[in-house]
């Protein structure tokens, strides 16, 4: 019943555009409430990733999950994924390939442990460069700042150089900003995260920045705005 809860939020509050549900693929009621949710403009995907105890990995190796994500698939929904590490990205992976239709969102990638190993940093490398071959996988630049020895780093330098491999394989059309707020408020205030992921992006071009603080959430999730100042034309002009 979460996801109906969600929803009648998300209705009743204009300033948000949509929400992220929570179903399990191949579950007996998953084409049942998906065609409900589905029924709401608001409901954009669901969320399957590492948490609340769930392997995608394994999981994406049963015909009855990998049919609920074709069903996701042609109902022009989204597959966000959370918390990766070098399986998920593999599991990511797998599913890219046999639904090679469905959007799928890598969320905090930014914020990934890189295996120290050089043989399963190599696997998770080759990983990476693989799905940046998807089109239809996406970057969300969520949870960059993180503390190191119980320090909170604000300094943009100190994240430039894995940013920047994330955006030489992935490219300003598939990645796009996340602020992971609340859960960010537990690193740090919500305009000091947002500072360090603006200060990255301005050193690229304006059509680049665009298409990370907006353009590319649209291509994603195909949003649609519920007031007059969220439309991109009234907001941004002519594009």
């Amino acid at each position: 019943m979460d996801n109906f809860w969600l929803q009648d939020v998300v209705e009743k509050n204009p300033i948000l555009l949509g929400f992220i549900g929570d179903l399990l693929p191949g579950a007996p009621d998953f084409a049942a409430t998906l065609d409900r949710l589905h029924r709401s403009p608001l409901f954009l995907g669901i969320r399957y990733g590492n948490l609340w105890n769930r392997d995608l990995g394994a999981d994406a190796k049963k015909p009855e999950f990998v049919h609920g994500l074709k069903e996701l698939a042609d109902a022009g929904l989204v597959l966000e994924t959370a918390n990766p590490d070098p399986a998920l990205m593999a599991a990511v992976l797998a599913v890219a390939d046999h639904v090679p239709t469905l959007r799928i969102v890598i969320d905090h990638l930014p914020h990934a442990e890189i295996p120290a190993d050089a043989q399963a940093r190599a696997r998770y490398e080759a990983d990476l460069r693989e799905l940046s071959k998807r089109p239809q996988v996406f970057v969300k630049g969520s949870e960059i700042v993180r503390r190191v020895a119980g320090n909170v780093v604000l300094d943009v330098a100190s994240y430039k150089a894995a940013l920047d491999a994330l955006w030489d394989l992935f490219g300003e059309d598939r990645m796009f900003f996340g602020s992971d707020w609340p859960n960010s408020d537990t690193v740090a205030p919500y305009d000091e995260t947002f500072a360090v992921a603006q200060t990255y992006i301005a050193t690229r071009s304006r059509q680049a920045q665009e298409k990370y603080f907006w353009k590319n959430s649209l291509a994603v999730y195909k949003w649609k705005p519920r007031a007059p100042a969220q439309t991109p034309l009234a907001r941004y002009g002519s594009f």
